[in-house]
């Protein structure tokens, strides 16, 4: 047991949780968005019977808890890393020759997650938790969860900050889906330049159809 925690203390075992988790949360964005493109290509009703699954099914609640633990562990281990890479990193070579080695995403990878992680926060306290502990009204047998988000996609602020924190998230995604398989050993010239494209073509394609939503509802609500 102590051998097997040791290795999480270690540059790669860090390394490790950050891919595995990092990948756990790639597949939630996918799942997460399937049920908010509701808002916009369902009706209210099913989008109300949607997050009603999402609160109360057993294997919904496993899903979560294991969400909320990986983007805990993310976190913790971003912050971690972050830390030991800026104390072992010569500050001449970070001025001089960052731009020459690397991508500005993956320079700024602590930076980009800090702000999702910003996001995210705003984000559940203004839908999760209304939904578990605030007044929500009733449509129907469900908790009127399309009117909650409605409401907030129809103030101009909430989805000028929603569409920058997924600015953020395609900055982020771009470096950390290709990042994932390649500290789990999946780095290999037969393969890499796909896994490379498709992980470019998911960094622009799930934020931009989450900021599509946002943007929709509320020039949909101008009318």
């Amino acid at each position: 047991m102590a051998t097997a925690l040791s290795v999480f203390s270690h540059s790669i075992g860090r390394k490790l949780i950050m891919a595995l988790t990092g990948l756990f949360l790639i597949l939630f964005l996918v799942v997460h968005l399937a049920g908010n493109l509701q808002l916009v290509f369902g009706t209210p009703d099913a989008f109300n019977a949607y997050t009603h699954t999402m609160a109360t099914s057993p294997v919904i609640k496993i899903a979560s808890y294991l969400t909320y633990l990986s983007i805990l562990l993310h976190v913790i281990y971003a912050i971690i890393l972050s830390r030991i890479n800026r104390q072992a990193r010569p500050q001449g070579y970070a001025i001089n020759k960052a731009s020459e080695n690397s991508s500005w995403s993956s320079r700024s990878m602590f930076l980009l997650g800090s702000i999702i992680f910003i996001f995210l926060v705003l984000h559940m306290s203004n839908f999760w938790y209304k939904y578990k502990f605030g007044e929500v009204g009733m449509a129907g047998q469900y908790k009127d969860m399309y009117t909650v988000v409605a409401t907030s996609f129809s103030q101009w602020w909430y989805v000028a900050i929603y569409v920058l924190s997924m600015a953020g998230l395609a900055y982020h995604l771009q470096h950390g889906f290709q990042s994932a398989f390649q500290t789990l050993g999946l780095n290999h010239y037969a393969y890499t330049p796909l896994i490379k494209k498709i992980g470019l073509a998911f960094a622009i394609i799930v934020p931009l159809l989450f900021a599509f939503i946002p943007v929709y509802m509320f020039i949909d609500s101008l009318s």
